[in-house]
């Protein structure tokens, strides 16, 4: 199976009726592997420091999670495993597998929970398939 239909099919999935807005799959070096159409342009210091929070947990929470230049608070996460971020009444969550970032983003009216379980889903498949 391509990253593209991973994205396609298993990030930008319907769930309980809502899609999340974005979603990648990015190389631990900030490569994308794939993205939707309107993923938003980061920079690559932002996926270092996204890289460098599951190295050194907690890293991230004074200057908050940019992607795209936007800014995201930090919320709770799994520290080495998953961070999530919130932006008003949407987020990020970023889950870490042993090769790759799986990246969600989501608003209004898909939840946290909803964005957590796609992502972090498709994030432990990967991980049990040793990528």
């Amino acid at each position: 199976m391509s990253w593209q239909t991973y994205v396609d099919e298993h990030l930008m999935c319907e769930i309980e009726g809502y899609h999340l807005t974005a979603a990648a799959i990015i190389g631990h070096d900030g490569s994308v592997w794939a993205q939707s159409s309107n993923f938003p342009q980061f920079k690559p210091e932002e996926i270092a420091a996204i890289v460098k929070d599951f190295d050194e947990p907690g890293s991230l929470a004074p200057t908050g999670l940019f992607l795209g230049g936007v800014k995201h608070m930090v919320i709770q996460g799994e520290p080495g495993a998953v961070i999530r971020g919130k932006k008003g009444p949407g987020g990020v969550t970023v889950k870490k597998t042993i090769q790759a970032l799986i990246v969600g983003i989501y608003d209004e009216p898909m939840n946290a929970g909803q964005c957590n379980m796609i992502v972090e889903r498709l994030g432990d498949y990967l991980i049990e398939q040793s990528l």
